[in-house]
This record gives structure tokens, C-alpha cells and sequence, in this order.
């Protein structure tokens, strides 16, 4: 993969306090996710969630545009950004986690998924000349796999529907991952956060509703009426919101710092977990997950080393 230059005009650094606020917002709101889906789960198809989740995520937003006197219709420029983000990082990996949990208690489902900044951290370096791998990257890239390895090893060898769900999570944490790179590559004219966030719930929403229909029949979106508050949450708050919030950081901070969201989601997640679901978790999970995030905490934390383009 050919290396990124910098733009000419790179944006001022970001100061800590942009970057923590930032990522304790994102963190508590796509944490407690794993909290709404698994109350749905079971009671409503992964591929209604998906579709639920990306229609209201879009009107929240659009609505928003609107309020701000701009049309929530795509450019011509946006188009191709919009299809790929609402693939990557929206309808995608909504599904495959939405499957994942209907075997997965949500904290090992969320630890899976932190592994997500040790992919982001090993392309990024292929990717962008500022994100090159120091010895201190590339130890957490190492440890944090040994810790994957640890937390779902057992599980693809248990065979059936538990494999399956330790797959799907690994399905959703590579598409996430290209999505944080693919938004640091988005020409700053086209890639204003929020309108952003904007395309990739509206096309993540209107593909899983298509597809929902398609495969399942109108009758998929029934159980949804049980299950309106913990839907309503997921969309807005779980959704929307935090998003908008990670595209911004994203393009100010970077991708490897933004993934950075890895760290603390499972922590939200797990704990969400035991006190709501009463969750109970291995100690080989317990294990797996803490190996993980001190391999994140390597990557996310190490400086920028900035290597010939």
C-alpha cells in the first residue's frame, strides 16, 4: 500500500483535553450498545436492529443538518464516502455484532472488539507516514494479539453457533478498522465530521432496511414494539451521538489515537454487563481482555514518530 503524504496544511495538534473529553463521550455512549442490543437480541433479527439502528441514527442527524440550515442530501463528491463508511462502519459490523450477541454475553463481545486499534495501528503504518511504528506500537500490537488469542482460542474450537458469533465479532472489528483508516484518507472538502456521521447512518439505514425486507419481510421489524426504549436509546445515544463525536476526532486527532475508543468501551461494556445483565465473566476472559487493553494502552499512548514519506 502506497504511503499517504500529509497535507501541506496539517491541522494544530490537539491539545489532551480535546482528545479525553472526546473519547470518554464516545466511550460511555457505543458502550452501553452492547447493553441495548443484548436486550433486543434473541427478540428481533440482527438485520432489523441494524436497519433500526441506522434509519434512526440518520434522522436524529439530518434533522440536526437541517436545524443548522444545511440539506441532509448527499453532494456528488460525498456520494462514494458516504457508500463506504455506511458499509464499513455502519450496516456491516451493526449486523454482525447485533448475531454476535445472541451467543456472546456483551463483555467478551466487547473485548473482541478492542482489539480493533492494533489492526488500525499495523495498517496505519503502511498508510500514513505520521503513524509509523515505534518499538513501543509494535509490542502492543504483539501483546494485545496474545490476548485476542487468549480470550477467543477456545471458543473456534467449540464448534456451532458460539464460533460463529467469535467470528462475526472479528468480522466487525476488521470493517471498523478500515473505516477509521478509510476517514483519515477522505479529502478535508468532503469530510466535514458531521456530514460525515450523516451519509454513513443514512446509507447504512437505507441498505439494512433493504436488506431486512428483502431477506425477512416487513414481519422482521414486529418485535420491535417490545422493545421501543432500549431501540430508541440504541439510535440516539448509542448511535448518533457518538459517531459524530469520533469523526471529529478522527480527522483532528488521528486514527491511531482516535481508535483509542477500544480501550475504554469493553471496560463500559463489562461492567454495564454485570450490573444490568448480570453477566458473569471467565477468568481466561477476565485474563484475555486485561492482556488486550494494556496492548491498546501501548499503541494508543506511544508519541507519533514521523518517518520518511
Amino acid at each position: 500500500m502506497a504511503t499517504i503524504a500529509p497535507e501541506a496544511a496539517a491541522p494544530q495538534e490537539p491539545g489532551r483535553s480535546f482528545i479525553a473529553v472526546n473519547l470518554l463521550i464516545c466511550s460511555l455512549l457505543w458502550g452501553s450498545s452492547y447493553l441495548f442490543i443484548k436486550l433486543m437480541s434473541g427478540d428481533v433479527p440482527a438485520l432489523a436492529i441494524a436497519a433500526s439502528r441506522g434509519l434512526l441514527g440518520a434522522g436524529v442527524l439530518a434533522l440536526w443538518s437541517l436545524g443548522r440550515r444545511r440539506s441532509p442530501l448527499p453532494r456528488r463528491a460525498e456520494i462514494i464516502p458516504w457508500i463506504v463508511l455506511g458499509t464499513t462502519n455502519g450496516w456491516l459490523p451493526n449486523v454482525l455484532v447485533a448475531y454476535a450477541l445472541t451467543q456472546l454475553a456483551s463483555g467478551p463481545a466487547a473485548m473482541i472488539q478492542a482489539a480493533g486499534p492494533l489492526v488500525v495501528a499495523l495498517i496505519a503504518h503502511f498508510a500514513f507516514s505520521e503513524e509509523r511504528l515505534s518499538r513501543r506500537r509494535l509490542g502492543g500490537i504483539l501483546l494485545g494479539m496474545a490476548g485476542v488469542a487468549l480470550l477467543i482460542g477456545p471458543r473456534l474450537f467449540e464448534g456451532g453457533g458460539t464460533a460463529l458469533s467469535v467470528l462475526a465479532m472479528i468480522g466487525a472489528t476488521l470493517s471498523y478498522a478500515s473505516a477509521n483508516i478509510y476517514v483519515r484518507t477522505v479529502p478535508s472538502a468532503t469530510g466535514d465530521p458531521a456530514r460525515l456521521a450523516l451519509g454513513q447512518q443514512m446509507l447504512s439505514g437505507i441498505i439494512a432496511t433493504t436488506l431486512t425486507l428483502a431477506v425477512l419481510g416487513p414481519s422482521a421489524f414486529a418485535p420491535l414494539g417490545n422493545h421501543l426504549p432500549a431501540m430508541l436509546a440504541l439510535g440516539v445515544f448509542a448511535t448518533a451521538i457518538p459517531v459524530t463525536v469520533f469523526m471529529r476526532l478522527i480527522r483532528a486527532a488521528g486514527p491511531t489515537r482516535a481508535a483509542m475508543t477500544g480501550y475504554l468501551v469493553p471496560t463500559v461494556a463489562v461492567i454495564l454487563g454485570v450490573i444490568v445483565l448480570h453477566e458473569a465473566l471467565e477468568l481466561r476472559q477476565v485474563l484475555g481482555g486485561c492482556i488486550i487493553l494494556a496492548g491498546v494502552f501501548l499503541v494508543t499512548t506511544a508519541p507519533r514518530r514521523v518517518g520518511a514519506s
